[in-house]
């Protein structure tokens, strides 16, 4: 999402102004507030928002569930207007913004007066990371993002350890194109994991799989974040931190792990207890790469167009391959990732002529602003959209979220799943197989079954 004019709740002539001009909130009904939980709130659900199910995912993806949330909120668009839906559900205030305009005001004005550190994120997140700059706020969360940028680079495309982290990633794939192992999801995931701890830890965390199912098991509490209270899994977090900073005080060279040693750290910072939400983003970078490969495996002409660009003289050395990455972020626009980006009020805020009560969360719901029919390409694979301007003209898109909330890892993650993609691709033809159905020219379901994966892959003569 491009930022665009500002907002402000308070202070500021400008601000309340442009406040004034927004949309009035308007109130939906209970039939209707019904109705957005089911088929808006209740997929995601389903599907694991911290840690995926699998049986979840697969129905979700068997109802094209998504499809009928954007369809739902269509319809309510026009019947209540474009400004901000206020739902009253399970005593609490919950508002979708319905319009581009006010979705962006959410984004552009974190972390105040609109919190990413709200009760349901906190709920969720702090059962593995409970000093993380997303569940943090004030002067904590100021210094926790200044880290993580730091040390992730942010705003780079090419990390300063990328030659380390490319070699990682095709020494990888190669070992899976040639292993025994179907080429089904499971498969690809093991690889994703093991390139992931290689990347973040280490070559020595490389078959580690103890710590990231540890890892798995603490953020399967966080699906459901409102049962279990973070204190009840005191003891496996620490079992998994412990085991964590052991990893991290090696500070292996040529991985994250180095450079957020050698990064300074204020005191509140908590360096290694940034990490776990790292491994945690890595996952759903994952998922992205898997389903950017099942697009390219179906779209001959998207997929001729990656190969142009690794006829190139010497591919193992970092290459910011601008189409693959195309090719990724389109996924995560046609697949949302993360389909909700949580906001939490810390005060009353004026939207036109009426206000929302401090302490409401604010969903924006990504599959509604990047699908809602209004493009032409909406439904389509495209990955140009990102490479001719046009996914950068309207503010739109938010595969990586926006604004001061931005994903800080976003270039490391386009790094890492782009040179897979890559790896994958150049000297092989991998093809789709299985129930995952996908088209050249045809409209893209809007939900997909990432589990359900499974491709062949022949070496190119």
């Amino acid at each position: 999402m491009t930022v665009g004019r500002r907002y402000s709740a308070e202070g500021g002539q400008d601000g309340e102004r442009a406040a004034l001009r927004a949309s009035t909130p308007a109130r939906a009904s209970a039939r209707d507030a019904a109705r957005v939980a089911v088929r808006v709130g209740l997929p995601p659900l389903a599907g694991g928002v911290v840690v995926r199910r699998r049986r979840g995912v697969a129905l979700t993806a068997r109802l094209d569930a998504d499809r009928h949330a954007v369809r739902l909120l269509n319809e309510l668009h026009r019947r209540y207007g474009p400004g901000p839906l206020h739902l009253r559900l399970a005593g609490r205030d919950l508002v979708l913004p319905l319009s581009v305009e006010d979705a962006q005001r959410v984004l552009d004005e974190t972390p105040e007066p609109f919190t990413p550190a709200g009760r349901l994120k906190r709920g969720a997140l702090g059962h593995f990371q409970p000093h993380g700059v997303l569940v943090s706020a004030g002067q904590e969360r100021e210094e926790r993002r200044a880290f993580n940028e730091d040390v992730l680079e942010t705003g780079r495309h090419l990390h300063h350890l990328a030659p380390q982290f490319v070699r990682t990633v095709r020494e990888e794939a190669g070992r899976l194109l040639t292993g025994p192992a179907p080429l089904d999801w499971d498969a690809f995931a093991a690889t994703w994991w093991r390139i992931v701890r290689r990347v973040v830890l280490g070559d020595s965390a490389r078959d580690d799989t103890a710590l990231t199912d540890r890892l798995a098991r603490l953020r399967g509490f966080g699906n459901w974040a409102s049962l279990v209270p973070p204190r009840a899994t005191a003891r496996p977090r620490a079992r998994f931190e412990r085991e964590l900073r052991a990893h991290l005080d090696r500070a292996e060279p040529g991985s994250l792990a180095e450079a957020l040693d050698r990064t300074p750290a204020k005191p509140g910072v908590d360096p290694a207890g940034q990490v776990p939400h790292w491994l945690f983003a890595f996952d759903a970078a994952g998922v992205a790469a898997a389903r950017t490969l099942a697009l390219l495996a179906t779209h001959p002409a998207q997929e001729q167009q990656v190969r142009n660009e690794l006829a190139v003289p010497d591919l193992a050395r970092p290459q910011v391959l601008p189409y693959t990455r195309a090719c990724v972020m389109e996924s995560v626009r046609l697949w949302p990732t993360t389909p909700f980006l949580l906001r939490e009020s810390t005060r009353r805020t004026r939207w036109g002529e009426g206000t929302l009560p401090g302490g409401t969360t604010f969903l924006v719901y990504a599959p509604y602003f990047h699908r809602d029919g209004s493009a032409p390409y909406g439904d389509r694979f495209v990955p140009e959209i990102w490479l001719d301007g046009t996914a950068h003209t309207g503010p739109e898109f938010v595969p990586f979220s926006a604004g001061p909330g931005v994903c800080p890892g976003e270039d490391l993650v386009l790094l890492v799943t782009s040179t897979l993609v890559a790896a994958l691709l150049e000297g092989h033809d991998v093809r789709l197989h299985g129930p995952v159905r996908l088209r050249s020219g045809g409209p893209v379901p809007y939900t997909i079954n990432h589990f359900a994966l499974r491709f062949s892959a022949a070496a190119r003569p």
